[in-house]
């Protein structure tokens, strides 16, 4: 029987996940909110939450579900997808970009925090996303994830596939 090895999440010793807000947009960006920190989410901000991570994943942690009891249903999306640096399908997230966008415009005051498990590729996905939907270039849209969440990656299958997407909504 082979060993398993844990290595320990980017935020273990605090008290829960670094937000990284993009500009005055109202998006931030984050690694996976331990389920114990959720709630204290508010304070620093957040109204809405994106969950982008597998639904194994959150059935397993409770992340989406913690996510769900302190916000209420109607104030959490999930967007089911594996970080696996190939096409996303827009079945699995371009709701969920959707809904946030929706949100922004909506509601002035509203903060929405879009989450993978490291805060790196697929919420910055889905945060680009987001800001194409809002009108922001694709440039731009790049460069205001990309100098917000110095450790995101704009993977470039996954940026095909959000403009296929938006190409195809004409």
């Amino acid at each position: 029987m082979r060993a398993l090895l844990l290595r320990p999440l980017p935020w273990a010793d605090a008290a829960g996940p670094a937000l990284s807000w993009i500009g005055d947009e109202r998006i931030a960006i984050s690694a996976v909110p331990p389920a114990r920190t959720v709630a204290g989410l508010a304070e620093q901000g957040v109204t809405h939450v994106v969950n982008c991570r597998p639904r194994a994943q959150v059935r397993w942690s409770g992340d989406l579900a913690a996510e769900r009891a302190a916000f209420g249903p109607g104030r959490v999306a999930h967007a089911p997808m594996q970080d696996h640096g190939l096409r996303q399908r827009p079945a699995a997230w371009a709701a969920a970009a959707c809904f946030a966008a929706r949100v922004l415009d909506d509601q002035p005051q509203a903060g929405v925090l879009i989450h993978c498990t490291a805060g790196r590729r697929r919420s910055a996905m889905v945060a680009y996303a987001v800001l194409r939907l809002r009108g922001h270039d694709r440039t731009r849209a790049a460069a205001l994830v990309l100098s917000y969440r110095t450790q995101a990656q704009l993977v470039p299958a996954y940026v095909r596939s959000v403009e296929r997407w938006l190409g195809r909504r004409g």
